[in-house]
């Protein structure tokens, strides 16, 4: 399994209901509100051959509520 994490921008006052949309599609590992520029980390697994971007705007970017993403793909766990 390949991790990677998502800084989620939401609409103002969607980032409970982003947070949640999220859980229920039961596709992220974890889900945390964050303060700064963005309002949600969230951490995800994929199968080693998945491609991310691919899985990104099908099961992320159809959430209502979502303003803006960064993705940040993981390389190696020390």
């Amino acid at each position: 399994m390949t991790p990677f994490y998502m800084l989620i921008k939401c609409h103002l006052g969607k980032a409970y209901e982003v947070a949640n949309a999220i859980a229920d599609r039961e596709i992220a590992s974890e889900i945390y509100s964050i303060a700064g520029d963005h309002d949600l980390l969230v951490k995800f697994y994929v199968e080693a051959d998945t491609d991310i971007g691919h899985f990104v705007n099908e099961n992320v970017h159809t959430v209502d509520g979502i303003r803006d993403t960064k993705t940040i793909p993981t390389f190696k766990a020390f």
